[in-house]
């Protein structure tokens, strides 16, 4: 009998192997903010220009008239803006004069550039004429390939902004106002 109990002593039983569950991984998420801490800020007509590197006669103009806090408003505008290119085309006495009194023919010079309104591409295509911030009216022109306003060619389309959109032209639109 003792024999028994060492042989039963000697081989150890194995525990019966059960399966344990493993646990679902947690996903663990970075804690947002309901509230940004910061607000990027608005990308304008003015700021967009600006920005470009086309537009600096223009973006000076627009400053020395002190238009650029209209523009940078709530909007929507239209603008029809002028490269520095198209600038460049006016006599030179023109533009050095029209910076001497920026209040006179520069300012109603870059009314007539300035819609109310927003007017994608699509939508100049469709009209004869809009109405300028100036009171006077543009004449759109729509051919198969190309958009003229007044004799003015849309080069760039639809540069949309927070508070309207700008069409590149390549030439200064002028009203019956004679440069000197």
């Amino acid at each position: 009998m003792a024999g028994v109990l060492i042989a039963g002593c000697t081989s150890p039983k194995t525990p019966p192997v059960t399966a344990t569950p493993t646990a679902k991984p947690t996903v663990t998420h970075a804690p947002t903010s309901a509230v940004p801490t910061t607000v990027p800020p608005a990308k304008t007509i003015i700021s967009t220009a600006f920005a470009d590197g086309r537009f600096t006669t223009l973006v000076a103009a627009i400053q020395v008239t002190k238009l650029d806090d209209a523009l940078s408003g709530s909007g929507p505008f239209t603008v029809f803006a002028p490269t520095d290119d198209a600038f460049k085309k006016l006599p030179n006495v023109s533009v050095q004069a029209l910076f001497k009194y920026p209040q006179g023919q520069l300012k109603q010079i870059l009314l007539y550039h300035v819609v109310p309104g927003k007017y994608m591409a699509s939508d100049v295509v469709k009209l004869t004429t809009l109405k300028t911030l100036k009171g006077d009216n543009l004449t759109i022109n729509a051919t198969k390939d190309t958009v003229y306003v007044n004799d003015a060619k849309i080069i760039i389309t639809d540069i949309e902004t927070d508070n309207g959109v700008i069409h590149v032209i390549d030439s200064v639109l002028v009203t019956g106002l004679p440069l000197r």
